[in-house]
């Protein structure tokens, strides 16, 4: 793969965030994606989301797998870790990283080919593992590297650029991402800024598994009239059911909503999420309705996009399984090993 460097020289007085970098500094290599590509905007709100939280880039695991969307990891966070793996295999490679290392912040990067036909069987087994990491679907319901045929996530009756007709149901992973047990589920637009950006901060800090739906036109092969992942047609059918505002513990919280509009949700880690309801139907801490009414919204031909469910005593791998505070990588083989004797105990322990 052909990188093109940004220039080392940017402006002197760029603001710094609380540990001394600009936003510049959790930047990568320039993309080499289609211009306009609605990838580009989406690690644009990743690197948003970073430098405003102040997290060490250092101290990132990006992983991939492969298509359009699997390329982004290269152009956000340079200084981070980084694994681009096979197609439909990234979930697997996030689940050693995360259990080799729980002190990482893990991103994993897919797209809706490679999440929803091949890699289908491991986004739901990492969902039902609840591995602490924000897993972002780029989703443009098309395979742009091979051209523009329909991906499995397109929507029944949606067209080609050639005019062709989906003839089949599409995979909502939204709806299977609630139903087997992600703690946090959001939809957004990757040309909307102003709510992808704290959704992700948020989802960066939740403990265990975050999912967000990015609805990411493909300018090349399915932004044309007649297709429900193009720009007008996400701009014309969205709905946020709910404002999402993310408060780093330390911060002095505010509030200019309305009486009876606003929910302050507490989070594990002393921080805050700011929940505007839009719809007052919608509750985002019910799992089942939250599935219920994307569903009823999706049958209308709505694009329902906010903070979709949230749980906030939600609990990760780590807990589930009982590892040691201490991590894996950082034992000496002796340790991981002990040997055929304790081994022996352990299995005569089962029987």
């Amino acid at each position: 793969m052909t990188f093109v460097a940004k220039p080392k020289v940017h402006h002197p007085k760029l603001p710094l965030n609380e540990i001394g970098l600009t936003r510049r500094d959790y930047e990568g290599p320039v993309s080499t994606l289609c211009a306009g590509c609605g990838h580009d905007s989406v690690s644009a709100a990743i690197i948003a989301a970073c430098a405003e939280l102040s997290l060490p880039p250092h101290r990132f695991a990006k992983v991939s797998g492969i298509g359009c969307s699997s390329k982004t990891p290269s152009y956000f966070l340079s200084k981070s870790h980084g694994f681009n793996s096979v197609h439909g295999r990234m979930p697997s490679v996030a689940t050693g990283a995360n259990l080799a290392n729980r002190d990482l912040y893990c991103i994993g990067v897919s797209g809706d080919g490679d999440s929803a036909s091949i890699g289908l069987g491991q986004f739901a087994h990492i969902v039902r593992r609840r591995i602490n990491m924000l897993y972002i679907v780029d989703n443009n319901g098309t395979y742009g590297l091979t051209k523009g045929q329909f991906s499995a996530t397109n929507d029944k009756g949606s067209t080609s650029k050639k005019g062709a007709p989906n003839l089949y149901e599409p995979i909502d992973l939204v709806s299977m991402a609630l139903q087997i047990g992600a703690s946090f589920v959001g939809r957004s637009f990757s040309g909307d800024k102003k709510q992808l950006v704290p959704l992700i901060k948020a989802a960066l800090m939740h403990k265990g598994f975050a999912f967000l739906d990015v609805i990411s036109p493909c300018v090349a092969f399915n932004n044309h009239n007649g297709s429900t992942k193009s720009y007008d047609y996400v701009r014309d059918h969205s709905g946020s059911v709910v404002v999402t505002d993310y408060h780093l513990p330390h911060e002095e919280i505010t509030a200019d909503y309305a009486p009876g509009t606003t929910e302050d949700v507490q989070m594990p880690d002393g921080s805050t999420l700011r929940l505007s309801k839009l719809d007052d139907s919608f509750d985002p801490h019910d799992r089942v309705s939250a599935l219920t009414y994307v569903q009823r919204r999706q049958a209308e031909g709505e694009v329902v996009t906010g903070l979709l469910y949230v749980d906030p005593e939600a609990s990760d791998c780590h807990e589930v399984m009982g590892t040691v505070k201490r991590p894996l990588n950082e034992f000496e083989a002796a340790e991981l090993c002990p040997g055929n004797d304790v081994l022996a105990g352990i299995n005569e322990s089962f029987r």
